[in-house]
């Protein structure tokens, strides 16, 4: 079986996540895609986080109608911050029949050079990469490299920041939330202030 990972704060997680993780699930030779949920990305400041069971949980009810698409907290039980080199290492160990692979902004995929290890990964695992806007240049060494594989996704030009901002200042995200995560962040009264 071919596994998609999708990592992500998913703080919370919203349609643009869900729009793109289907389009890996439907559009590509990927057989699942794991909703990897990020205890703390190297890269973000840990303040601005909910809890990581509380976001764990928005991905679970977000992605529970789609049997392609699972959540996984996989990284919570290893050492932080989080290395996608080392989480890749200890799910080839526990799913040994399974292949991992790497979906992927063109944001993400213009700093994987900064990544741990980013040529072990390279080297041993497929990458997805979907559109965005604004990613900027890609570099050179990675433009046509035989584990990259871009995905014609639809471009989805939302943020998590974007919403918490939203719902800060009082304004309606409903329609950017899967339903249920809308329902669960308004009666939870989070990213309020």
């Amino acid at each position: 079986m071919k596994i998609g990972l999708y990592f992500g704060t998913f703080n919370p997680i919203h349609i643009g996540h869900m729009i793109i993780a289907n389009h890996m699930a439907e559009h590509s030779d990927l057989d699942q895609i794991w909703m990897v949920v990020t205890p703390h990305n190297p890269l973000k400041q840990k303040t601005t986080l909910l809890d990581d069971y509380q976001r764990l949980h928005m991905v679970t009810l977000a992605t529970e109608d789609f049997t392609k698409i699972k959540p996984s907290d996989i990284e919570f039980k290893l050492a932080q911050p989080s290395y996608t080199v080392n989480t890749l290492a200890h799910l080839e160990e526990k799913y040994p029949k399974y292949e991992f692979a790497l979906i992927m902004g063109e944001d993400n995929l213009n700093s994987l050079h900064k990544w741990k290890n980013y040529e072990v990964i390279l080297n041993n695992h497929h990458i997805y990469v979907y559109p965005r806007l604004n990613s900027g240049e890609i570099d050179e060494q990675f433009v046509n490299h035989p584990k990259i594989h871009r995905v014609g996704a639809p471009v989805i030009e939302l943020s998590s920041t974007f919403i918490r901002e939203s719902i800060k200042n009082k304004k309606n995200v409903a329609p950017m939330l899967p339903q249920k995560v809308w329902e669960y962040i308004d009666s939870s009264a989070f990213y309020r202030k």
